[in-house]
């Protein structure tokens, strides 16, 4: 009877400090790492949200760019943090679910080491080809690239990344043979298609627009579900002729695993409320994203979905990382 009195005590002091820790959080600042570099979408991203989430709750986000190993080290550095709320992961579609696709080892579980928070952003990637290249539509391409296997190259920002794994996926869905050149970053490999280095690229809409509105590149669809505002003329890859085929980066907050549940619910009704609104809708619109939230139960369905899909994908593919 003691001992069952003991537990009783041991929950609901837990239970109350808990409640206590969330009625009080943030008491001082928090750290939103984002493990890519500065001034790229996924940094920026943080910026915008760390901003509003500051706002809303009266304390200060501050963003800490832990770089290097495709976002490996970032993330690592976030899945060992103590679960209070004070360290965060701005966390993308490469380090939850490509990287794990392509790594056989990595210093991190995506599921097992993480409590999702919420979804931020989504961007989908524009599927381009050099003017020189005789196709008009993703039809013309798979036609050329089946009569010719082998004869079209297309650039990547690396082997495993998004774009390489997005090829694959299109390779695979079309039953083309188009060869991976691979380059080192993004700038890198959308230059390599303007300069005719390689035949087709894919990359998000901020990067590709410029050279698609000035004729250097051509736009043969956007991995959206459907069309962008931004570019609204051109189809998607599913409607273009790949029914179902979609390749976007994603953008999402997660804590480390343990993390409290009501600070999780604080946060995500912060990052709901930061989220509304078009201003936001705007700022996100020049990185060519689209606002997302929701639930941390979406977010966690997305990464396992995404999980399934890009592991098939790259063991489909054959893909293994340098």
């Amino acid at each position: 009877m003691r001992h069952a009195t003991l537990l009783i005590f041991a929950l609901a002091t837990a239970f109350a400090t808990g409640n206590s820790a969330a009625q009080t959080y943030p008491a001082k600042p928090v750290r939103l790492i984002a493990p890519f570099p500065a001034g790229g979408g996924t940094d920026i991203l943080a910026r915008m949200i760390a901003r509003k989430l500051g706002e809303d709750l009266a304390q200060s986000f501050v963003v800490d760019n832990r770089t290097g190993a495709a976002g490996i080290i970032g993330t690592e550095a976030v899945a060992r943090a103590a679960p209070d709320g004070y360290t965060l992961l701005m966390g993308t579609t490469g380090t939850h679910t490509t990287n794990p696709a392509v790594f056989a080892k990595l210093p991190y579980d995506p599921v097992k080491d993480f409590a999702p928070v919420s979804l931020v952003g989504n961007a989908p990637f524009v599927l381009v080809v050099h003017p020189s290249i005789p196709v008009k539509s993703l039809r013309d391409l798979i036609a050329l690239a089946k009569a010719k296997p082998d004869s079209l190259t297309f650039s990547s920002s690396g082997i495993g990344g998004i774009a390489h794994l997005g090829f694959v996926a299109l390779n695979t869905a079309a039953g083309t043979q188009m060869i991976h050149v691979p380059y080192k970053g993004s700038p890198l490999q959308t230059q390599a298609a303007v300069a005719g280095e390689v035949a087709l690229a894919f990359d998000s809409i901020p990067v590709t627009q410029p050279f698609i509105k000035s004729g250097r590149v051509r736009a043969l669809g956007i991995g959206s579900a459907k069309r962008s505002a931004l570019l609204p003329e051109v189809p998607s890859v599913a409607e273009a002729g790949l029914p179902g085929f979609e390749l976007a980066s994603w953008y999402a907050i997660f804590a480390p695993a343990a993390t409290p549940p009501d600070l999780i619910r604080t946060l995500n009704r912060a990052i709901s409320k930061g989220l509304e609104g078009n201003a936001m809708r705007d700022q996100f619109a020049t990185l060519g994203a689209e606002p997302v939230g929701g639930t941390a139960e979406e977010l966690a369905a997305t990464v396992q979905k995404d999980l399934r899909k890009w592991a098939k994908v790259a063991r489909d593919g054959g893909v293994k990382p340098e």
